[in-house]
């Protein structure tokens, strides 16, 4: 659930591959339905789930959720290895209540054992997660409205990083040593993360997504919001669409990006990028991708999280090619019914 719309993914066991994508549906919701990751209008945001799941004619009624990051606190603490599940809990809710601003009671917490520690051989590395009740009362609360039994609620950044681990594992050497770029270009903001052998090494959010594209439409040509979303979905646009819109905001995504690229060269320690990924519903804005990876140098693609799976007979692979972009997120979700 995102403030542009809700997207929906339903992934089974494939019959010649580990998965298949039976189905998926996207539904836009009302505008400032869901602002800055808070759920506004609850109802407007189950109706659009509800049309969602309508379109989709699915029976399956456990789901995954997700958390916008900006709402969810995370922090990597060191502890010490072999503790019992009851004592890792105890822990965790210690140290967490050094990074929460509110009191612990008013929280959901998780916590995910990462491995070894680098230091020392005899302490763990653990990932912290919490976000305040009410939060992810108010998405569980949706899900309920329409009929669905939440199972998993995730943060939005992990899900998506499940999808694309997956795609990088096709990659050459499984993507080892790759330094890999994603650009998640929303309606509002771009998150951009940098990943290299599946530890995320840089992470950063930009003022720049396809909203940007609409209040172009609507100072250039008098339309109101709604009918410059409409009518960039259909492509029913003037004839000075192209130069006096399209190509300015292509450019302008092009600079941000590279701007990314130089802050994270100049931050880290690391000097390259061997491969761009563009995500999110903006992303397939025609003439992109062809112009990061021109100002860049680096090949850049979109990417579809669906690479290497069955796809159903009933998915129109045409339409699929479009909107997987915006659908990373919602497949990571649905990965999880295959998590052992």
């Amino acid at each position: 659930m995102s403030s542009s719309g809700v997207k929906i993914v339903e992934l089974v066991p494939g019959e010649k591959s580990a998965m298949r994508l039976l189905r998926y549906a996207i539904e836009p919701i009302e505008r400032g339905a869901i602002a800055d990751g808070n759920v506004e209008q609850p109802e407007q945001v189950a109706d659009a789930l509800n049309r969602a799941l309508r379109r989709m004619g699915s029976r399956t009624r456990d789901a995954a959720l997700a958390m916008p990051a900006s709402a969810v606190i995370t922090k990597r603490i060191t502890l010490p290895a072999g503790l019992s599940e009851e004592d890792y809990e105890f822990q965790v809710e210690s140290e967490a209540s050094q990074y929460i601003p509110f009191a612990i009671e008013e929280v959901n917490l998780d916590f995910q054992i990462l491995g070894v520690a680098a230091s020392e051989e005899d302490e763990v590395d653990v990932l912290l997660a919490a976000s305040r009740k009410e939060k992810v009362e108010d998405r569980v609360a949706i899900a309920e409205m329409c009929g669905l039994k939440p199972m998993v609620m995730d943060v939005d950044t992990y899900a998506a990083r499940q999808a694309l681990d997956r795609v990088a594992g096709m990659l050459p050497n499984q993507g080892q040593g790759l330094v890999i770029a994603v650009f998640d270009i929303g309606s509002v903001v771009t998150n951009v993360s940098v990943v290299l052998n599946g530890q995320t090494v840089f992470e950063r959010e930009q003022a720049f997504g396809g909203q940007h594209l609409t209040q172009d439409l609507v100072r250039l040509y008098g339309l109101t919001p709604e009918e410059a979303e409409l009518k960039k979905r259909v492509g029913d646009l003037p004839e000075s669409f192209q130069t006096d819109v399209l190509q300015p905001f292509v450019e302008q995504g092009a600079s941000d990006v590279m701007r990314a690229l130089q802050f994270f060269f100049t931050s880290t320690p690391y000097a390259r990028v061997d491969r761009i990924y563009l995500a999110g519903g903006s992303s397939v804005v025609p003439g992109l991708v062809e112009a990061i990876a021109d100002r860049t140098q680096v090949p850049t693609e979109l990417l579809s999280p669906f690479q290497g799976m069955e796809i159903a007979d009933t998915v129109r692979e045409k339409q699929l090619r479009l909107d997987a972009p915006a659908l990373v997120t919602a497949c990571g979700l649905a990965m999880r019914r295959f998590d052992a």
